[in-house]
């Protein structure tokens, strides 16, 4: 039997052998008397409250958590609502990924020989507060902080944590306006593909990332059921590290003399399916990097920007279509042009365009399919060196089954080639599988 072969059996077995058992306690009269009112307390609490969205999921895919959550109140009358998961990952590929436990691009044939590979985390482990209240009469207080572990500073089985999102949000219900502050998802490229991989194909079409922002949203209704919102921000830039600077410890984002501008236009309404609305969006950034090029001040000023173009389709109430298209230059910090944004030898941006595309069928509430695309194509004659990465492209199937409403089982195939300057090529198939238990 071949590699594959085996592998493929291991990961049926594997994904046979997970189990959970129930444990109860004794409890005494007096103490199921407490406990009981203290739910009373709760519920009365979550009566009155509307619970915040989720969040770590653009604005187009959040959904609210179940009114039966538990709540816990702070001295100041803030309602804490603990969520997260426990999730272990394994992959298998054929040739080397980068950087491994995540997918980004392949390396090129000639380092890696064929040379196949195992990985193994647990650092998508994820775990969160949603905050809410106390409310005013016409406004909604709202917050979020949240946290993973995949973070490459120290060994596999000794991660730190990585704040995903810290933000406050202050919500006028009946003017259809918020203020977010704090670090969440960009207003750019809003959509998340279809896949089982944590790094929901960056670097291979799908763009935008988390940053610390101010952004303003509104909201107007257009006809009986089309809804229209309008997004600015103002975000941290994060530049690449600039040799002259470091000196200084300074980066080219934060040298900048402006923050990066995003926004976003969005228009829903239902088309093909009743009560499932489509989505088309426009989006866009534009923000600066200053490099400095001698140590006497002189310096560079780079642009980056973006121009985005985003669909959400339901074609059936069990398919629905997405994709989304970019274009743009310097945009590695938003995971395009394959982690290139600056060619160094030469101080200019580097121009790419890009994008995805999936299908995802829900046989029922708990098993749904997706297949579907992405490429990430930079400019070639804005490269230079010979390691530089000048196409990567991915396609990939993935199945996604809860086996209990906490208990979630993901198998994914995917096929990864990227394409180098001095004409190397990395290919490569990776099976992955996620086992998640969700709180």
């Amino acid at each position: 039997m071949n590699e594959r072969g085996k592998f493929s059996y291991a990961l049926l077995l594997a994904g046979s052998l997970f189990t959970a058992v129930p444990s109860f306690a004794a409890e005494t009269v007096d103490t199921r008397i407490s406990r009981l009112e203290q739910e009373l307390a709760e519920l009365k609490t979550v009566v009155n409250t509307k619970n915040a969205v989720i969040p770590g999921q653009p604005a187009s895919t959040k959904k609210a958590e179940s009114p039966s959550t538990p709540l816990v109140s702070t001295a100041s009358g803030t309602n804490v609502q603990f969520y997260g998961f426990a999730r272990f990952d394994a992959s298998y590929d054929t040739g080397q990924i980068y950087p491994g436990n995540i997918a980004l691009w392949v390396r090129p044939e000639r380092l890696n020989n064929n040379d196949a590979e195992w990985n193994l985390t647990a650092g998508a482990t994820r775990l969160g507060l949603n905050l809410s209240g106390p409310d005013t009469e016409s406004m909604k207080l709202t917050g979020n902080i949240e946290f993973d572990f995949l973070t490459p500073t120290l060994a596999e089985n000794n991660q730190v944590p990585r704040l995903r999102h810290g933000y406050l949000k202050a919500y006028w219900p009946a003017s259809d306006f918020s203020i977010i502050a704090g670090q969440t998802w960009d207003v750019i490229s809003s959509l998340i593909p279809f896949v089982d991989e944590p790094a929901i194909m960056w670097d291979a079409g799908n763009i935008g990332s988390r940053h610390p922002q101010l952004r303003l949203t509104k909201g107007f209704s257009t006809g009986q059921k089309g809804h229209v919102e309008l997004a600015v921000a103002a975000a941290r830039t994060i530049g690449e590290s600039n040799s002259l600077a470091e000196t200084w410890n300074t980066d080219p984002g934060k040298d900048a003399n402006m923050p990066t501008l995003q926004g976003r236009i969005a228009y829903s309404a239902p088309l093909l399916v009743k009560n499932q609305p489509a989505t088309i969006g426009i989006s866009g950034n534009y923000g600066q990097e200053e490099w400095d090029t001698d140590i006497q001040g002189n310096h560079k000023t780079l642009d980056s920007w973006s121009c985005n173009l985003e669909l959400t389709m339901p074609i059936c109430p069990k398919m629905t279509l997405a994709g989304e298209y970019f274009t743009g230059s310097n945009l590695d910090d938003y995971y395009g042009g394959i982690g290139q944004g600056v060619n160094t030898s030469a101080i200019r941006e580097i121009r790419s365009k890009g994008g995805w595309a999936a299908l995802r069928f829900a046989f029922n509430p708990e098993t749904s399919f997706s297949f579907g695309a992405g490429v990430d194509d930079p400019s070639n004659s804005d490269l230079s060196a010979a390691t530089a990465r000048t196409k990567n492209q991915t396609i990939f199937g993935a199945l996604v089954n809860k086996l209990t409403p906490n208990l979630i089982l993901g198998l994914q195939l995917a096929q990864w080639k990227t394409d180098y300057y001095n004409g190397d090529r990395g290919n490569t198939l990776r099976a992955q599988s996620s086992l998640t238990y969700k709180f």
